[in-house]
Formats: structure tokens, C-alpha cells, sequence
């Protein structure tokens, strides 16, 4: 072990890596075991920390003999930093999140993947590949799963203000090619879409991105144009919404409105409260009756459908059905 730091200063960035990769492990690290980890001595280390609270890393040292370091959560989150399996197991992680359109974490999972995979080694980027096509995600979404690659090539042409150029099957089975201005991608929990300004048509348009095949980046540049509705979301909502019957959904339910409201889809929501055990739904939903039916059977409470009529017959209808499967 070095007495000093001045054998290892030419590898001061190195070690400094190395520091912080062994910090980021949630446990405290006495200074003896990091000095033995790292080849120096234990003033080494003290202003190896001093550098790393330089850059913002919030590291906090302990009293006592011993002395220990741990990295502790700030203000702002500084750049992690992984050994190949753990970016690997959070490129995987990230890659299922966003393929599967989990509800909550899609978007989130799209940005931070493509930001990994642009900084991946080779040999890394192909180990993620091979371990995703290896195995199967067993999941409870009805929509269609999309390639990981697929949405990291949209969403970096969509940050980087680049053309996008894309074979689109339309639902009528219609194929053309696209080249777009990608403005943003919207998840709804079941299918991904993407809201892009359409060259050749001179008019926005979305695409179900599962219809979308082999995008690609053209490299040219764009100015942002920008969007009629101004969020991208409500965009999409809209366009889903054009042409289908809205409903007047009434509903009352013997379940606290809180207990509602987190078990509902956000679209249909929120519920007010009647009293601290009862609440009521009123809204408009372009939702079939048949889904919003099943929707309110997994609630898991008692409820009762006011409005609209389609609904009450379609739930009679549902019950009666259900009461028939049942062995006498």
C-alpha cells in the first residue's frame, strides 16, 4: 500500500472513479478498507472525498477512530457511476420498462435509455441485446410490445432536432414512407404514439408506433415547430378521442374516494368524495362499455352505475353471463 498520494497521482481521475463506484454501494466504508481498496494511504483518501464534495458528490464522514465515508442523497444527483454488470442490468431494466409501455415509468424509461446507450462499449451494447432477446417478460399489458431500439431512435431524433424517416402501416393495412419532424412520444399505458409534423402532407399527424417500422435519423436538422394544442399528450387525446360517441359516466361507488381515485385510470378520474366512505364518478369517457365495464368490476368494491343507459345494460348483461358460467 502507497505511504503517500504521490505514486498514484498520474491516476488521481482513475482512482477517483474507482472511489466512487465503491461509495455508491449503500453501506459506510471505513477509511482503512479504502485505503487497502484503492493502493493509498488513508490521507489519500481523505482528499480523494474532498474532490469528490468538489464536484457535488454529498459524501459524509463519520466520527471516531475507525472513520468511515458514506455517500448520502443531496440536492441534485450527481453522475453515477457503473461497472459493466450493473449498466448492463440497468440497460435490460430500462429496455423492459419502456418495450412493455409500464404505466407511470414508460417515458422516463425511453429518455434514460437512450442517454445509457449512446455512452454503452460495444461489448456492453451487444451483451444487453443478447440478454434481452434470451428471455421472455411475463406481463399483464394488453398492448403490443415495441423494440427498445425503436423508441431510442424516436426519442433522440425527437431531442436532437433531427428528421425522421419511417415505414407506416396504417390500421386499413395501407404502407407508405413517412419523413417527419418528431416532436414528442406519448405513452398511454397500453400503446406507445408518436406526435411528429409530416413533410411530405404539411400537417401533424400521430403514429401508433407499433405500426412503425425500421426509423431512422436522417441527420437533417429542424427548427421546433409549434404543436396546435401545445402538450403533446392532449394532442394525442384528442386525435384518439376525434369521431368516437363520448359517454356521460355516472357513478357512485361504497369505497373511500382516495381508495377510487388510485385504482381508476387517470383519464376517467378523479372521483369526489360523497362522504368518508362513499364517492361519485361523473365524467365523459369515449372508453367502450365493455371496457369500462371490466374497468369497474376490478375496482374491487360495490358500485353503482347511474349513467349512461349502454352502461347499465352492458354490466346486466355481463352479470347474467357470468352467473350462467357458474356450476348449479
Amino acid at each position: 500500500m502507497a505511504t503517500d498520494g504521490t505514486t498514484a497521482g498520474a491516476d488521481t481521475p482513475a482512482r477517483l472513479f474507482q472511489l466512487l463506484s465503491l461509495l455508491q454501494t449503500p453501506r459506510e466504508w471505513p477509511g482503512a478498507e479504502l485505503s487497502e481498496r484503492l493502493g493509498v494511504s488513508r490521507r489519500t483518501v481523505r482528499r480523494d472525498i474532498d474532490r469528490l464534495r468538489d464536484l457535488g458528490y454529498p459524501v459524509r464522514a463519520s466520527q471516531g477512530a475507525a472513520g468511515g465515508y458514506r455517500l448520502v442523497a443531496g440536492k441534485a444527483m450527481p453522475p453515477l457511476v457503473l461497472d459493466d454488470e450493473e449498466a448492463v442490468a440497468i440497460a435490460v431494466g430500462l429496455r423492459a420498462g419502456a418495450g412493455h409501455a409500464v404505466e407511470g415509468i414508460e417515458e422516463a424509461s425511453v429518455r434514460a435509455l437512450a442517454k445509457l446507450e449512446q455512452v454503452l462499449p460495444g461489448r456492453l451494447r451487444h451483451r444487453v441485446s443478447a440478454l434481452q432477446t434470451a428471455t421472455t417478460a411475463l406481463t399483464s399489458g394488453d398492448g403490443a410490445s415495441i423494440a427498445p431500439e425503436t423508441l431510442t431512435v424516436m426519442a433522440s431524433a425527437a431531442a436532437g432536432h433531427e428528421r425522421l424517416r419511417f415505414a407506416y402501416r396504417a390500421g386499413d393495412g395501407t404502407e407508405s414512407r413517412r419523413l417527419t419532424e418528431p416532436y414528442r412520444l406519448v405513452s398511454t399505458g397500453r400503446r406507445w404514439y408518436l406526435v411528429a409534423y409530416d413533410i411530405d402532407r404539411e400537417d401533424w399527424r400521430t403514429f401508433r408506433v407499433d405500426r412503425v417500422a425500421d426509423p431512422f435519423a436522417t441527420g437533417a436538422r429542424f427548427v421546433p415547430r409549434e404543436l396546435p394544442k401545445g402538450d403533446a399528450a392532449e394532442y394525442i387525446r384528442q386525435s384518439m378521442w376525434r369521431g368516437r360517441r363520448t359517454y356521460d359516466v355516472d357513478v357512485t361507488f361504497g369505497a373511500p374516494a382516495e381508495s377510487v381515485t388510485a385504482r381508476l385510470p387517470a383519464h376517467l378520474g378523479p372521483v369526489e368524495p360523497v362522504d368518508d366512505r362513499t364517492c361519485r364518478l361523473r365524467c365523459g369517457a369515449s372508453d367502450s362499455v365493455e371496457w369500462l365495464a371490466v374497468r369497474l368490476a376490478l375496482l374491487d368494491c360495490d358500485f353503482t352505475v347511474h349513467g349512461p343507459g349502454e352502461l347499465v345494460d352492458c354490466i346486466r348483461a355481463m352479470n347474467d353471463r357470468l352467473t350462467r358460467s357458474l356450476p348449479e
